[in-house]
């Protein structure tokens, strides 16, 4: 069964060019150009993926996103109008876990589309059989890759499936350090990393406040200056 993807924007020309780049690799796609119609079907409808504009009448684009975050784990893109970096920080900390800063490329948006679907599948057991390490503990932490819950001392952690997938292959990889390129390859998989692209230290941030976790004294996410990230044996 093919994909379905909600593409939200209020500009018919650039939903309908996103429709027609992505019905050529076959995704069916849902457009909607009002946050409040896109509410609906989001409430109606299983989704695999979303695409939202920020810039939205009525109820923007943010709002949307922190809609879907209270019901839906599935991965959202944010589109935004501006290279600002406040727009793409806001949408990150939302649970949003791409942007894609307007004028794009569409074989980009595509290959950007397919990058999460792939991370999703992989670290989203009710979509994988990829389970082999179910359950991963480490002082206080559990997590329970077959269920997609994390425990932290007992109490449950609420983590976008991007967080959960940093904080996975850190976990898998106990003791050693991966770089931020890496992280960013084996999670969305595509070549538009670059060092100015601040996704994963982001997701970071917020991986750390929701563990209490702090820079100067980690107890989990140790920062390798320069390198990259790690969790100590």
């Amino acid at each position: 069964m093919p994909n379905k993807i909600l593409v939200v924007d209020d500009e018919r020309e650039i939903a309908d060019l996103i429709e027609v780049y992505l019905h050529n690799e076959n995704f069916t796609v849902v457009k909607c150009y009002t946050g409040e119609d896109a509410l609906e079907c989001i409430n109606a409808s299983d989704f695999d993926l979303a695409i939202l504009d920020i810039m939205l009448p009525n109820m923007n684009g943010f709002t949307l996103c922190q809609r879907i975050r209270d019901r839906h784990t599935y991965p959202v893109i944010m589109l935004t109008a501006k290279d600002e970096e406040t727009d793409k920080i806001t949408g990150l900390t939302l649970g949003a876990d791409d942007y894609i800063t307007k004028p794009f490329r569409p074989l980009e948006m595509v290959a950007r589309v397919k990058a999460q679907l792939r991370r999703y599948t992989k670290y989203n057991p009710a979509q994988s059989e990829d389970v082999a390490n179910e359950v991963i503990t480490h002082s206080g932490l559990i997590m329970n890759v077959k269920t997609h819950e994390c425990l932290l001392n007992d109490k449950s952690l609420v983590l976008t499936p991007t967080e959960f997938a940093i904080l996975r292959i850190l976990l898998e990889n106990k003791g050693n350090v991966v770089s931020a390129e890496e992280l960013f390859h084996r999670i969305w998989q595509d070549e538009y990393y670059s060092k100015r692209n601040n996704t994963i230290t982001v997701h970071i941030r917020h991986l750390r406040e929701k563990l209490n976790d702090t820079v100067e004294n980690p107890k989990y996410i140790k920062t390798i200056w320069g390198v990259g990230y790690k969790i100590e044996k």
